[in-house]
C-alpha cells in the first residue's frame, strides 16, 4: 500500500513541480529577446533542446572526468 501512495505522491509532485516552473518562465507570446529564450517546457522543441544541451553538458563532463582518471 505504501509503493502506490509513494507513487500517487510521486507524480502529483512531478505534476506540480513541473507546473510550477512552467508557470514562471516567459510565454513564447510574450514581447521582446526573453521571450525566444524563456520559452515554457510545454513546447517539445524547447524539450528537445534542453535535452540536447543536457547530454552535451553530461558527456564534456564525463570527458573531463575520465580525462584525469586516465593520468592518474
Amino acid at each position: 500500500m505504501r509503493v502506490f501512495l509513494g507513487m500517487i505522491l510521486g507524480a502529483l509532485l512531478l505534476t506540480v513541480s513541473v507546473y510550477a516552473v512552467d508557470s514562471m518562465s516567459t510565454s513564447s507570446t510574450a514581447a521582446g529577446s526573453a521571450a525566444v529564450t524563456n520559452r515554457t517546457m510545454v513546447n517539445w522543441d524547447v524539450v528537445q533542446t534542453n535535452w540536447l544541451e543536457f547530454k552535451q553538458s553530461a558527456k564534456n563532463s564525463w570527458d573531463k572526468i575520465a580525462t584525469r582518471v586516465d593520468r592518474g
